[in-house]
């Protein structure tokens, strides 16, 4: 009957799912009050195996309820109007407003601390409101903002909290992390839209409001539309004034007449992803100048989509056999991070390679990485990669599954499935349990 109503459910038969569950439970309740007046006890013993059916055949019911007041349009009576906005937006959305602590005339913007903590934290720290900032506030962010050639790969942990970074400017950022070394140079052309080998801060204007999807979400008039710094959102992403933030501070220059070469614009994206890594190998270095095999496993795992159990065996598996520890310095995880943000030219390069799908050999894999980023793993590191990814330890590697995991850790869950939250979460977490019941 489980089998059933989960085949049910998945195929969208909900108005079925309900009615049968429905008579389930009833017939159930029937039989365990006949059960009472034949024992004359008031509560029988139950099956064990029979009450975890019941509890979730019940269980199964509330998500049929779920679902077609989904479909209908309902909302759960208790979701704020806060909750219901945030569900509608994409997880780069919420998670910007969620970790923005700053605001200025109704727009959200996050600090430099806030922008590296929603990269390498689950949660932003804690605060009791948004800070309001004053016209006052943001001449003093702009006067302590150093010039691009003062930039450094610890520039925004320098700023922390005195500065501001607009929602479009954080997907940038977004991106900058995910960008392989020979992608710098495709990335800069992109903004240089007149191609005299300059971007001026226009020009990395107009890119960031595409990238913001502004130009696409307009709902006004044509002639509001023409107006390029109009923008206006219920959720205060984005709003109508513009103002000079961090970053086209520290690229621009105050006024903003300063032109950005390439050389400059390579540094800068340069710096960003050597800081955001530091500020993960520092978590876990503690101070010391290597981390351990453990730790780099862990790292590599915590954007992932995997359950309890699947973690907890790479983990395992890495410590059996991983008998005498060396350590990753920061230049071999920086290294095998620059050859993750490669993953798609690596991809390709195996794709070609092994036609058949086979798995690959630590030197297959060594030379793919050193043909697609140019520079070449150590070999300690790749033992290391195998000991965690070697599914049966015959030293070949699916790349397939390793490059489908390590996808994850790329784009740091931002996936066009991000992970289920609430209701959404509690049905993946019912079905789970339900054909787990059914194959014991």
């Amino acid at each position: 009957m489980l089998l059933r109503l989960i085949k049910l459910f998945d195929a969208g038969y909900i108005e079925g799912v309900r009615r049968l569950s429905m008579l389930v439970i009833a017939a159930w309740n029937h039989e365990y009050e006949q059960c009472k007046l034949l024992t004359n006890v008031s509560y029988p013993e139950i099956n064990r195996q029979h009450q975890q059916c019941l509890i979730l055949i019940c269980y199964i019911y509330l998500m049929a309820i779920y679902e077609m007041d989904d479909i209908r349009g309902f909302v759960i009576d208790n979701m704020s109007d806060e909750e219901n906005m945030l569900k509608k937006l994409t997880s780069r959305e919420r998670r910007f407003i969620k970790f923005a602590s700053t605001e200025y005339d109704g727009q959200l913007y996050m600090t430099p601390q806030d922008f590296l903590d929603s990269v390498v934290e689950q949660e932003p720290r804690p605060r009791l409101k948004r800070r309001v900032l004053s016209g006052q506030d943001l001449q003093v962010i702009k006067d302590n903002t150093p010039p691009l050639k003062k930039g450094s790969k610890m520039l925004f942990r320098t700023l922390r909290d005195r500065g501001i970074v607009s929602y479009t400017e954080y997907l940038f950022l977004l991106s900058v992390l995910t960008k392989p070394i020979s992608g710098f140079r495709i990335a800069f052309n992109m903004f240089d839209t007149d191609g005299n080998h300059r971007v001026e801060k226009d020009e990395f204007l107009v890119i960031l409001r595409i990238l913001g999807g502004t130009f696409k979400r307009s709902k006004f008039d044509d002639e509001t539309s023409r107006l390029d710094d109009y923008i206006d959102d219920e959720e205060g992403l984005q709003r109508k004034h513009r103002i000079d933030t961090t970053l086209q501070i520290h690229l621009f220059g105050k006024k903003g007449n300063q032109g950005l070469n390439y050389d400059g614009f390579h540094k800068f994206m340069d710096n960003l992803q050597t800081e955001v890594l530091e500020l993960e190998f520092n978590e876990f270095s503690k101070g010391n100048v290597a981390i351990t095999e453990n730790d780099f496993a862990k790292i590599l795992l915590r954007y992932t989509y995997l359950n309890t159990e699947e973690y907890d065996a790479y983990l395992e598996r890495l410590m059996d056999r991983i008998k005498v520890e060396h350590g990753i310095t920061f230049e071999e995880f920086r290294d095998f991070c620059r050859f993750l943000n490669n993953l798609e030219d690596f991809a390709i390069a195996m794709r070609m390679y092994t036609l058949a799908d086979r798995a690959i050999s630590q030197s297959e894999f060594s030379r793919a990485v050193k043909i697609c980023t140019g520079f070449k793993l150590s070999k300690h590191l790749i033992d290391t990669v195998f000991a965690i990814f070697d599914d049966n330890g015959d030293g070949m590697l699916s790349y397939r599954e390793f490059i489908a995991i390590m996808k994850d850790r790329v784009h740091r869950g931002f996936k066009s499935s991000a992970k289920s939250e609430g209701w959404d979460a509690f049905r993946h977490c019912v079905k789970h349990e339900m054909k787990h019941s059914v194959e014991q």
